[in-house]
């Protein structure tokens, strides 16, 4: 495969092919982050939630199966590489979920939104792939690092199931892939979702899609000349990649994100067209644009806090069973709650 395309392109097909799983398991599957905790908030439903569930559990499964192969070094991985932060992990995905509720969906959200025609949608991407470059490396960078550190390499690189398997003298991959069976078993203790093959088979749709990431990376960085990271799918600071890129493509190079992103949108399209959903829809009421362009920025600036957003802590993260994952997760969570009520129960009409 080298031989016939670069490595940056290669990577950026990876990333494509993961994205437009991604894309049609949101439009066809209905896999949605803010929908997931909506349902199980105020609609007494969890199947979408448990999708999830499932999504985790497919993706840790593969992944330590890679690293059984020995295809894939998790100490290479995004986030194990990195120092651990509880606290920018804890308020990242607090502001994070927060501005997802304000915004009415994530960066992943809205991509799969935008593929089926939603231009409300396109506004929340533009602000949120801004917002996190903003944060990364602009003016709001240096206050960041000021708050919560920089992300320096890891001096400690353990994950949950290096701890587990410590206690039970078990290898860390077959921990890890005890603890994926184990989460879709609790995922499946269910009547409902036992019955509903579609958010079974979407659910590890998303799943493989992650695993299809790390996989892909890895063989690039083991077989490649170049500096390739590790990476899995993520959409914080990929969208304001994907954006520098098509302003700058012909002195700058496609990446994993480029494509993951690119992906989205092509999956999102052709699942829409499917479902005979694709249709164009533009925001009408100045304070609902508003309150989306201010969700926005709140998530942009919070992914990067966190190093990641709702798929990049909550699957890519979790399926290396990163200390992050859960923690960022249940974070974001919270925030998503908290906007969620404010803005359900009652919110202020200046907004």
């Amino acid at each position: 495969m080298l031989n016939i395309f670069s490595e940056p392109t290669l990577v950026a097909i990876i990333g494509l092919i993961g994205g437009v799983l991604l894309g049609l398991a949101a439009r066809i599957g209905q896999f949605c982050t803010l929908g997931a905790i909506e349902d199980l908030y105020y609609g007494n439903n969890s199947l979408r939630f448990r999708m999830w569930g499932i999504a985790i559990g497919v993706a840790i499964i593969g992944t330590f199966t890679l690293s059984a192969q020995g295809s894939l070094n998790l100490n290479e991985t995004l986030y194990l590489s990195r120092n651990w932060n509880p606290f920018a992990n804890i308020i990242g995905g607090l502001v994070f979920g927060y501005g997802m509720a304000l915004a009415g969906n994530c960066g992943y959200g809205a991509l799969a939104r935008l593929g089926g025609g939603d231009l409300r949608s396109f506004v929340i991407v533009l602000v949120m792939g801004l917002s996190a470059y903003i944060s990364l490396g602009g003016p709001l960078a240096i206050l960041r690092i000021w708050a919560f550190g920089d992300s320096d390499p890891a001096t400690n690189t353990t994950n949950i199931a290096t701890h587990i398997s410590s206690w039970i003298n078990l290898s860390t991959e077959t921990t890890g892939i005890l603890i994926g069976l184990s989460i879709i078993a609790l995922t499946l203790c269910n009547q409902k979702m036992l019955r509903s093959h579609k958010h079974i088979f979407w659910g590890a749709i998303v799943g493989l899609a992650i695993v299809s990431g790390w996989a892909g990376t890895q063989w690039v960085a083991q077989n490649g000349f170049d500096a390739t990271p590790v990476i899995s799918h993520t959409f914080s600071a990929p969208i304001g990649e994907t954006m520098l890129y098509l302003m700058t493509s012909s002195g700058n190079s496609i990446s994993f994100g480029t494509g993951s992103v690119i992906g989205v949108l092509v999956g999102a399209f052709i699942g829409s067209m499917l479902k005979g959903h694709f249709r164009w829809e533009a925001c009408e009421d100045p304070r609902e644009l508003k309150r989306q362009i201010l969700g926005a920025t709140l998530m942009g600036m919070g992914a990067v806090v966190s190093i990641g957003c709702s798929v990049g802590q909550g699957l890519s993260a979790f399926s290396v069973l990163a200390y992050s994952a859960p923690v960022t997760f249940i974070a974001i969570l919270i925030g998503a709650a908290i906007g969620l009520k404010q803005l359900i129960v009652g919110y202020s009409p200046s907004i």
